[in-house]
């Protein structure tokens, strides 16, 4: 097993698929880092189960030649876990890995107790720590302990361990510091903590060790370093303003961390504010470049290979843990590609040399930094090839693909209506089919392009493209392309203009001007409050009724009633959208349907059109408007019923649950119109 010249670990939070974290401990090891450390996230899962499930894992692959690969809880609760319990935890994992075990210990924050309703005394909590390690380390070592409660028998331990197991305090106030130093074998350092503050700290935890008369040597110092990888820095740090993980720990970050790295607690009050109040956009543009800097390892590996090493060179951390923000398989894989940079770098480093790797963009200051793209140096160090692949990519980023649903699936029910009719023709069905994608291109590109004008799409957007914003695509590119889309769309309707005459002239006519007058002047109608309604219109009955026409040439009563759940369905994807998104577009002064009625009634109004959709269905069958067979469509009930969930917890207040709505409604708008075209095409089958 390779062993890393340096000493560096992988720090990971209980959370997520279990395999997973079980899989990247493994690659960890082979890679040559020489721990993994799992701390207790509230309110997800149990760090003692996932050590559990590591340790087991490593023991089993272990050989006798093999080097240590130490798994440690980091940090686990004496708040919520008492010390005998926690006690009895370390003997049992000793059994399991033995010798490679090490118990992180704290508090926790006061924030998370008590929203448990735990009470918290922060001049007594030292003492109670301090008392924790005795308990636990006379039960190790087999010695009986004084009942809590008098008359009743002693504390009896039948679990001592066969190998000593370290102990680390994780705690930042200067107490808990001179606790780890008076007794304790390590200090584990929390996540974003900057290179100051922990120079100060580990400084305070030597001297505190050299006043109990211990080494100072002997008390390791190992600490979380927040880490996010992208393919610049400056994709690292957009992404980091959109992760509410990163948000929540800049908005906790103490006044005397914020002070000794240069910051005003005034600007943590306003991202904690945003915070609690779960607008995360509003918070994520309230951090600057400099302040994910001071306290992050956010850019390429390189960067976080540097980065992790100033800790190590400046602030003398012993045993840097890279703790990934995003706990993802290519995140965990660009880490460990870190680690072994930062293994192999000379211990000569300085805060200069990491520093001016991000010069071109500090130096512009917070505010312009925050909104900076990538630009042209970021493609020349990325190289030719990636250059274009980051082209293409944002060139789809920004078609947004995932909504192409909305134009597809009217045109294949008009499609299947003129199956049904005996009168379908496939060429004009292609280029209807062709056209009404092209059109949806355009439209989704102007509608890019003006949201970031208007300032409704900002990098810390949630759900934005950001191809603009990360200046992967200049807006006379994105024009360029949106004229294109819309010039080819034309060239599509001359056919069918030749083939079915004028009529087209006014559906395409209809077509042209509403996909730009979505969001560009002179109508904007989006920010008038008319994108639900007119879209409905548009890519319901237009677009159903539009392509039978296309396709046979001639008009149908059964397409304009197919086309009404159709609608509501593509309605109720923009609807969802302007639902989630009302506090951005009312801070940019857009008046969309949902900020106009507010966020009850737009509630009440999604939940409307996703209903409609079946509703519609079923009075459409039983009038005898549409064949029985397109009842299928009720097969799609599964992603009804998960979208009608997200929609009520987002009624309660639950902002995350609808971050994702749109995406979930064409998901919906896709299973059921699919579902509806097929159900067309039966009734052929079974008329027949």
């Amino acid at each position: 097993m390779r062993t890393l010249a340096r000493q560096i670990g992988l720090g990971l939070a209980a959370r997520g698929d279990l395999d997973d974290v079980v899989e990247w401990s493994r690659r960890a090891r082979d890679n040559g880092l020489n721990s993994l450390w799992i701390h207790d996230s509230y309110y997800e899962r149990d760090a003692v189960t996932f050590a559990t499930a590591v340790a087991t894992a490593i023991s089993a692959d272990k050989r006798p030649a093999d080097a240590s690969f130490r798994v440690a809880l980091g940090a686990v609760n004496i708040f919520t876990r008492h010390p005998v319990v926690l006690a009895m935890t370390g003997s049992a994992l000793d059994e399991v890995l033995p010798g490679d075990i090490v118990m992180g210990m704290g508090t926790g924050l006061p924030l998370r107790l008590k929203q448990m309703g735990i009470p918290y005394d922060p001049v007594t909590a030292v003492d109670q720590l301090s008392h924790a390690i005795d308990e636990i380390r006379a039960l190790w070592a087999g010695e009986r302990l004084p009942s809590a409660t008098p008359g009743l028998p002693p504390i009896q331990p039948m679990f001592p361990p066969a190998h000593r197991i370290p102990i680390a305090i994780a705690a930042y106030r200067k107490e808990f510091v001179a606790l780890a130093g008076q007794k304790a074998d390590a200090y584990l350092a929390r996540p974003a903590e900057s290179i100051p503050s922990l120079t100060g700290i580990l400084e305070r935890l030597r001297t505190a060790a050299t006043e109990a008369g211990r080494d100072p040597g002997s008390v390791e110092s190992a600490g979380y370093l927040l880490s996010l990888v992208d393919k610049t820095r400056r994709e690292a740090l957009n992404r980091a303003k959109r992760e509410p993980f990163v948000i929540y720990m800049m908005s906790v970050l103490s006044d005397i961390s914020l002070a000794r790295a240069g910051f005003e607690r005034d600007l943590r009050d306003q991202i904690m504010a945003a915070w609690r109040a779960e607008d995360y956009t509003t918070a994520g543009r309230l951090i600057p470049d400099e302040l994910l800097d001071a306290f992050m390892l956010c850019g390429t590996r390189d960067d976080v290979a540097a980065k992790a090493m100033a800790y190590h060179a400046q602030a003398g951390l012993q045993l840097p843990l890279l703790q990934p923000v995003l706990q993802e398989d290519d995140q965990i894989d660009e880490l460990i590609a870190a680690a072994q940079l930062y293994a192999a770098m000379p211990a000569t480093i300085t805060a200069t040399t990491v520093a001016s790797a991000a010069m071109p963009v500090a130096v512009m200051g917070a505010s312009d930094a925050t909104e900076a793209p990538a630009g042209l140096a970021d493609d020349r160090r990325l190289g030719p090839v990636e250059a274009i692949r980051r082209r293409v990519s944002a060139t789809w980023e920004i078609l947004r693909p995932f909504a192409y649903t909305a134009s597809v699936i009217p045109v294949l029910a008009g499609g299947a209506l003129a199956f049904v009719d005996n009168a379908f023709s496939f060429w004009p069905f292609l280029a209807a089919l062709v056209g009404g994608v092209l059109l949806h291109s355009g439209t989704n590109i102007v509608n890019e392009v003006y949201d970031v004008r208007q300032g409704i799409d900002t990098i810390t957007s949630p759900r934005a493209s950001h191809a603009i914003v990360k200046g992967r695509m200049t807006e006379r590119s994105a024009l360029l392309t949106a004229g294109l889309a819309f010039l080819l769309a034309v060239v599509v309707g001359v056919y069918l203009i030749a083939l079915r005459g004028p009529a087209i002239v006014v559906l395409g006519l209809i077509g042209l001007g509403a996909g730009w007058s979505y969001t560009a002047p002179p109508l904007q109608y989006k920010y008038h409050a008319l994108g639900v309604p007119l879209v409905f219109v548009l890519m319901g009955p237009l677009m159903v009724v539009g392509s039978y026409f296309a396709i046979t040439g001639a008009w149908s009563l059964p397409s304009l009633v197919l086309s009404i759940p159709v609608g509501c369905l593509v309605a109720a994807i923009l609807h969802g959208n302007e639902w989630r998104d009302i506090s951005e577009d009312t801070r940019a002064g857009i008046v969309t349907l949902s900020s106009r009625i507010g966020k009850e009634w737009a509630h009440y109004s999604y939940m409307g059109l996703i209903l409609g959709a079946y509703i519609t269905l079923g009075l459409a069958v039983a009038f005898r408007l549409l064949p029985p067979a397109t009842l299928i469509a009720i097969l799609s009930l599964p992603f009804l019923a998960q979208v009608v969930r997200s929609a009520e917890l987002g009624a309660t207040g639950q902002a995350r649950a609808i971050a994702m709505i749109d995406l979930q409604t064409a998901r919906l708008h896709l299973a059921f119109g699919s579902l509806l075209v097929l159900g067309v095409l039966l009734s052929a089958w079974v008329h027949g």
